[in-house]
């Protein structure tokens, strides 16, 4: 709890603030569990500090995908994208819908530039 005290020390007040309570929205996405140790990690040292949406695509992939949207949404909501796809294709169109929807974006490893995605190496 935050305590906030307000005018000068002869009149202030105290106000009594309460932490707030919503938690960050993070969502991973992943092909054939290539993220499963990270979102195990998360689970177990995040406690309820965030929510996780997993995405997992499973099935086998064209060497080529034109149009991504068949496996990825269009309306990302959150605070967090984790990239752990391992088809390139998907991984650069996550990037672009998340730039334009100014949601900051963590794909380790990857090579491309995209505004807001960060690609640390692994």
């Amino acid at each position: 709890m935050n305590i906030l005290k307000c005018g000068d020390s002869e009149k202030s007040t105290v106000v009594l603030k309460e932490p707030a309570t919503e938690t960050q929205k993070i969502i991973v996405f992943q092909q054939n569990g290539s993220g499963e140790k990270k979102i195990a990690g998360i689970r177990r040292y995040a406690g309820n500090h965030f929510t996780l949406e997993i995405v997992s695509i499973d099935t086998p992939l064209p060497p080529v995908i034109d149009d991504t949207r068949e496996y990825l949404q269009q309306n990302i909501k959150a605070d967090l994208v984790l990239d752990f796809l391992t088809h390139k294709d998907l991984s650069h169109d996550l990037a672009v819908i998340c730039r334009d929807r100014n949601i900051p974006v963590v794909a380790s490893g990857k090579k491309f530039r995209i505004k807001g995605a960060h690609t640390p190496p692994t």
